[in-house]
């Protein structure tokens, strides 16, 4: 079983950036593929971004594509979530979770959720 942990969530402006990380326990995440989701208030759970832990082969919702970059530290069993240029409309709670497959995107595809981290950005 994998057991993923999130972190780095604050209170930033518009503007400023913000690094989240995503603890891996468990078992090996080796061919696994890690996915960040948001929620935001009132909305439904939305797709992020994903990174192929093996082979570091990245996907980005086009909301957060120039701004956001994914990336995994393979020593340190840590994915990371780098958002740049915050908006208002990222605040949100952040998920990480795993898959199978890089092209996933649904919720139903991804497994052993984290507890979310929340990123509030003010205008």
């Amino acid at each position: 079983q994998v057991q993923l942990v999130e972190s780095g969530g604050g209170l930033v402006q518009a503007g400023d950036s913000l690094r989240l990380s995503c603890a891996v326990s468990g078992r090996t995440f080796n061919s696994r593929v890690m996915g960040w989701f948001r929620q935001a208030p009132g909305k439904e759970r939305e797709f992020v971004a994903a990174i192929r832990w093996g082979l570091p082969t990245t996907r980005y919702a086009d909301s957060v594509k120039g701004r956001f970059t994914i990336s995994r530290d393979y020593a340190k069993n840590t994915g990371y979530l780098q958002m740049n240029n915050l908006k208002p409309e990222d605040t949100a709670v952040y998920y990480c979770a795993a898959a199978t497959d890089l092209y996933y995107s649904e919720l139903a595809d991804f497994g052993s959720w984290g507890q979310g981290t929340q990123v509030t950005v003010s205008s």
